[in-house]
């Protein structure tokens, strides 16, 4: 199934005819950012592309296989042009390597089976993520942005990130003739139990 599923990559790579001067691809953001994405690629893992000029910020469309978790392809968040494929022949034990690791900004699940979303989305952490597309939740503004733990923090688009880019003040205001003794001392039980009830 792997195989199958890398060369159906690499012909619509292929078909795309993908490049900066047809207008249908960009360069990587800086030449720091190319280098760091190339020394990613393990190159005898290559199945397709590979290619790169880094002066150029470019980076071909490149398709790994024979990839693990243990690879350094996998240990950090690639922003760049370039799939590793992992193959999996039961959900479980794939579910349970993802579980171990750092939570993912995205999740990107292509399924027919309502079982195995259901499932997915149960058990899996992430920020955010599309089921049969990929990247389009960003282009939506009515879905809050953000990662969990290590892939982010907050949560911006919309209402969210209003929210999110927000101060709200704490504030409690009591009239200035109404003062109690319970939270002074002596504390007694009954104090604590009017405390309690008060909060609760």
């Amino acid at each position: 199934m792997e195989k199958l599923f890398l060369e159906k990559a690499k012909q619509e790579i292929v078909a795309s005819a993908l490049s900066i001067p047809n207008g249908n691809y960009v360069q990587i953001i800086s030449e720091k950012n190319a280098s760091r994405i190339v020394d990613l690629i393990d190159r005898e893992k290559v199945y397709f592309g590979g290619d790169y000029n880094i002066k150029e910020r470019y980076v071909a469309p490149t398709l790994l296989s024979g990839v693990g978790f243990a690879d350094r392809i996998m240990e950090e968040e690639i922003f760049g042009p370039v799939l590793p494929v992992i193959s999996y022949s039961n959900l479980d034990t794939i579910i349970t390597e993802i579980k171990a690791r750092p939570r993912p900004l995205s999740l990107y699940l292509f399924t027919r089976s309502r079982d195995v979303e259901e499932r997915v989305l149960r058990e899996l952490s992430f920020g955010g993520g599309c089921i049969n597309d990929a990247v389009m939740h960003i282009a939506n503004g009515n879905l809050p942005f953000g990662g969990v733990g290590e892939s982010g923090l907050g949560r911006y688009h919309g209402e969210a990130g209003f929210g999110a880019f927000s101060h709200y003040k704490s504030l409690l205001r009591k009239p200035y003739w109404l003062e109690t003794n319970l939270k002074y001392s002596p504390h007694t039980p009954l104090k604590l139990k009017l405390l309690k009830w008060i909060s609760g």
